[in-house]
């Protein structure tokens, strides 16, 4: 690996098939998105989208990294031939799945093909895990980590935010940490046209508050083996206010999302995503090249900086801008200001 190239992440979705059927998840709750990725690649196919994304990355001079994801990846009827193909081609590759088909043998394999690590969910306490999730699907998650673990995968749990677990995070935190995950991180619910935003999202206060709760905890247990992944976008602006951040004011992009400039996601039929947590269709690659993809105009429109009107008069524009798909779920707007960003 040459540690001076940047990352290219490609969230890929192998399959769509999955034993649960979460409450929150996006697939689901997206009629645009299943309609695009009705279709599964062939083994051929999916082979050719690792030699197109190696030959992307190598003309804009970067590392490739994946994030092999469904549904269940493992439900995928050719998940180990790819895996032994990206492997041949000395791709660092995670795996973002749940607990139900993990055992020692999938997990010696996986760790022989070269999986560093296996990220898994708890949505809260068990009785609201289970509740979005499935019975047992609470202890099962924590039961997996030492198996992981066991082989040299590291253990990493994602939690999803809502209204309805918020107030449990900081309790759930201690759990995963006293069960020795490696990496905690959260994202925000990503709400849809139909929800009642009043049900399921809290009000920029809320927000700014659960995150104050959360570094707290943050903070006692930092010591204790576990990382804590700063993945959502308001921890920008939090940090900033706490001046532990500190900004330059230059033009250049310097973090944020990276929809249009650092990460695509690739469906299970072929359709590329600009982003995977709202229907953003830029083009298929059983038909054009990521490279055409990545540079081509629907690509572009993502990367409008801009059109971020209610962003351009802050200092953390070129830091920050939220959450463009929280934002277009709330409004329909992919451009509007992250509905849960609280600064004036």
């Amino acid at each position: 690996m040459n540690a001076d190239k940047k990352i290219f992440s490609m969230q890929w979705h192998f399959t769509d098939g999955c034993d649960q059927a979460c409450q929150h998840c996006y697939i689901y709750q997206n009629a645009g998105y299943l309609k695009e990725s009705k279709k599964e690649l062939s083994l051929e196919e999916a082979k050719s989208v690792v030699d197109n994304f190696v030959s992307f990355c190598e003309q804009m001079e970067c590392e490739p990294r994946l994030s092999i994801t469904g549904g269940d990846p493992l439900l995928y009827k050719y998940f180990w031939e790819v895996l032994s193909y990206i492997s041949s081609k000395g791709i660092i590759f995670s795996i973002l799945g749940n607990p139900f088909h993990l055992n020692k043998k999938v997990c010696d394999k996986l760790k022989e093909m070269g999986c560093v690590s296996y990220q898994m969910s708890l949505d809260g306490l068990e009785k609201t895990h289970d509740g979005i999730r499935k019975n047992g699907s609470f202890k099962a998650t924590l039961e997996k980590i030492p198996l992981l673990k066991e082989f040299g995968i590291k253990a990493n749990i994602m939690t999803t935010v809502s209204k309805l677990n918020y107030l449990e995070i900081p309790e759930l935190v201690r759990i995963v940490v006293e069960n020795k995950v490696d990496t905690y991180a959260f994202a925000r619910y990503c709400p849809t046209p139909d929800d009642n935003l009043e049900d399921s999202f809290l009000s920029p206060h809320e927000y700014r508050s659960f995150l104050q709760k959360v570094w707290d905890v943050y903070e006692e247990l930092v010591d204790k083996g576990t990382s804590f992944s700063l993945k959502d976008h308001m921890w920008t602006l939090f940090l900033y206010e706490k001046g532990l951040i500190k900004i330059n004011r230059s033009s250049a992009i310097v973090d944020g999302c990276n929809c249009g400039f650092r990460h695509i996601t690739l469906l299970p039929n072929g359709t590329v995503y600009a982003c995977r947590r709202f229907t953003s269709p830029v083009g298929n690659v059983l038909r054009e090249s990521i490279y055409d993809i990545f540079l081509g105009e629907k690509m572009e429109e993502y990367r409008s900086i801009d059109k971020f009107s209610d962003c351009s008069n802050c200092e953390l524009l070129n830091y920050c801008r939220g959450c463009h798909a929280v934002a277009f779920g709330a409004s329909g707007n992919f451009f509007a200001k992250d509905p849960q960003c609280w600064k004036k």
